[in-house]
């Protein structure tokens, strides 16, 4: 089964490339459909509960290179599986989202998508640094194209090349990081890279080397300067794909290689300095999001906060575990919360670019009452908001108060400044929608506008249903991810 989510979206790509016609979009969200039916049928034969902590399911193992001691590995756990989940749920309603669109979109765009869609797959199940790092750069090429193709003409070569640098460059310095390690392993499997013999000091340097990739495609602060533009001036379905999937690689990489490879940087300053940089993050994008009027840049803003939550649960509970402790309470609230925001953040863009194209702006000051003639769309845009908001019952807010507790548990004085986000993401998410759909508008647009047309009521009602369903079950995802955090943080336990 995992060699079909490998193959499927790599041949679609093809096959939707060489299908020069206007029907491609057809076809490339019949194949990313199918994607997502093979990716339940796996969930549906996933052991959550293996008998060994460590245990992988629908391994691959091929050799690959003995010069460079380098395996063709895949395998599947229980945080691959949640991720493989999220991307191959969202990638066809990213598709059909654009079936309404009239902006040259054509066979081209579709293949980049399932092109990333590939490098995204192997991202989430590569045991192998080497290979990790390859599929970490396949997904870069696609969303540079996609940006840059068919993003904003004014602002698109611009902000796409600020984009490709500062990723790039993290990339690179990524690369030099697993290089370092593997130099000091049997090979790049991912077992003996954990296993390499490292003292403090070098787990050090390797700790910020590999960070610092992870820490831009998140991003955190101050690394985050490429976000809010290449979110803005992007084509909708491309700031769809960086923010619901694209920077879930990055929450992944500091859980399956960051962490175990550099357990002793934790013990010094450097937990502490992310810790800081995430919770600035956090504050930072949230006081961004209240001033801004851009519907766009205030949804950026907020997926940056909201990372920055992510960020400080997952050092809290290692550094604890580092320090003796343990605790996986702040992962298991970043890979609920990782879910929950690759939902919410694709639903809220999608809301943001419906909105746009109805009152051809970006500015909410000059949006207003569509709440009138929109009911249905009112009704949608509602429950997502309130999803990120984290209100009880919706898919964030189990997330949100188990990283909240986990930094609690951390220290005090921390988790006043990150509890912040509650109090701030209400007034910003709620300025923004009472500004776009209350108030009196202009009433000579408002009698040109319609409600939303079935496929975007398709694609919005489907998010909406995973937004209630997993604030009433988040205990599926729970249960999903509890051995492998559990195998993870054992490996980090001083």
């Amino acid at each position: 089964m995992l060699e079909a989510l490998l193959l499927l979206p790599l041949i679609g790509s093809g096959l939707v490339f060489a299908f020069r016609n206007s029907n491609s979009k057809y076809l490339a969200v019949g194949i990313a459909f199918v994607q997502m039916f093979v990716t339940f049928y796996m969930l549906s034969q996933f052991n959550n509960v293996p008998t060994v902590d460590s245990s992988l399911q629908f391994e691959i193992t091929q050799p690959w290179s003995t010069f460079i001691k380098s395996t063709i590995h895949f395998g599947v756990d229980g945080m691959s599986m949640l991720l493989l989940l999220l991307t191959n749920i969202l990638v066809p309603l990213i598709i059909l989202s654009s079936f309404n669109e009239n902006k040259g979109y054509n066979n081209n765009f579709y293949a980049l998508i399932l092109l990333m869609q590939f490098g995204l797959v192997g991202v989430f199940t590569a045991l192998d640094g080497l290979l990790f790092y390859v599929f970490w750069e396949v997904t870069l090429i696609p969303i540079w194209f996609i940006a840059g193709l068919w993003g904003e003409e004014d602002k698109r070569i611009k902000v796409t090349t600020k984009f490709f640098v500062y990723t790039f460059v993290g990339s690179l310095f990524m690369f030099i990081g697993l290089i370092y390690v593997y130099n000091h392993a049997a090979s790049f499997e991912l077992t003996d890279l954990y296993n390499a013999s490292l003292n403090s000091t070098q787990q050090l340097v390797v700790f910020w080397l590999i960070f610092l990739a992870f820490a831009v495609k998140l991003p955190v602060f101050p690394f985050h300067n490429w976000q809010p533009d290449t979110y803005t001036f992007s084509p909708t379905q491309g700031t769809m794909l960086l923010s619901g999937i694209m920077l879930k690689m990055a929450i992944y990489g500091v859980l399956r290689y960051l962490l175990p490879i550099a357990p002793d940087a934790l013990l010094g300053t450097s937990g502490q300095v992310v810790m800081i940089l995430a919770v600035i993050g956090v504050v930072y994008g949230a006081l961004i999001a209240i001033v801004h009027n851009d519907i766009k840049k205030i949804i950026a803003y907020s997926s940056l906060s909201h990372v920055g939550l992510m960020v400080a649960g997952i050092f809290a509970s290692a550094i604890i575990t580092a320090k003796g402790g343990f605790s996986i309470d702040g992962a298991q609230g970043a890979l609920v919360q990782t879910f929950a925001h690759g939902i919410n953040v694709v639903g809220l863009f999608y809301c943001a670019d419906i909105l746009i194209k109805r009152f051809k702006t970006r500015d909410i000051r000059e949006m207003g009452g569509y709440a009138k003639v929109a009911p249905k769309f009112a009704t949608l845009f509602m429950i997502i908001l309130l999803g990120s908001m984290a209100v009880p019952l919706t898919n964030g807010f189990v997330g949100e108060f188990i990283l909240l507790k986990s930094i609690f548990d951390y220290d005090k004085v921390v988790v006043l400044c990150a509890g912040l986000t509650v109090i701030l993401c209400a007034v910003y998410l709620l300025r923004m929608y009472g500004k776009a759909m209350f108030g009196t508008g202009d009433e000579r647009i408002l009698g040109t506008l319609k409600d939303i047309s079935s496929v975007e009521f398709t694609v919005l009602a489907s998010l909406a249903v995973f937004v209630i369903l997993l604030g009433i079950f988040p205990s599926s995802i729970i249960e999903m991810v509890n051995s492998s955090l559990k195998f993870i943080y054992s490996s980090i336990k001083g």
